[in-house]
């Protein structure tokens, strides 16, 4: 069952998934309706699961599942990678793999290889300063309130 996003309670669970490059306006319309669809049909067990979802700055796509209503199965989840593995194809984009860096440069998102971040952050090129996005946060709390941090506040934090 498709719900509004921030009508979710703040200990919905969160699914993030980055892309290593921005999405395109006619892009994002397809992943909207094709997320729609997803969402309105994802069940557990058969029954249904309340879930939104939100996309920010053209390359975070964000699942929360209010867990109080159904909690999400082993199947369902294979559901919802399933479905980010087709976007992932139909796309030529990478929204699985955990071993990336996304990080703002003024106004630009930057997405770096973790090795590459680790370099840069002994280079001194990146800072405590430096806002990253906690893709590891597990609820909707969590993601509004540390999801975008400054590195210091994180766990890249062992990096500088």
């Amino acid at each position: 069952m498709l719900v509004n996003f921030e009508s979710l309670s703040d200990t919905a669970r969160v699914w993030i998934y980055q892309a290593n490059r921005s999405f395109s306006e006619e892009e994002l319309g397809e992943i909207t309706t094709a997320l729609d669809r997803f969402i309105s049909e994802w069940t557990a067990h058969g029954s249904d699961l309340k879930a939104g979802y939100e996309i920010k700055y053209k390359r975070f796509i964000i699942i929360a599942l209010d867990q109080n209503f159904a909690s999400a199965s082993g199947c369902s989840i294979d559901a919802s990678v399933h479905f980010i593995q087709e976007l992932e194809k139909k796309y030529d984009v990478d929204l699985l793999d955990k071993m990336n860096v996304s990080y703002k440069q003024g106004m630009h998102i930057a997405y770096k290889p973790l090795g590459d971040f680790k370099k840069m952050a002994k280079d001194k090129a990146v800072s405590k300063n430096t806002i990253v996005f906690n893709n590891l946060v597990t609820n909707k709390h969590e993601y509004i309130n540390h999801w975008e941090v400054p590195a210091s506040d994180s766990w890249h934090s062992r990096f500088l």
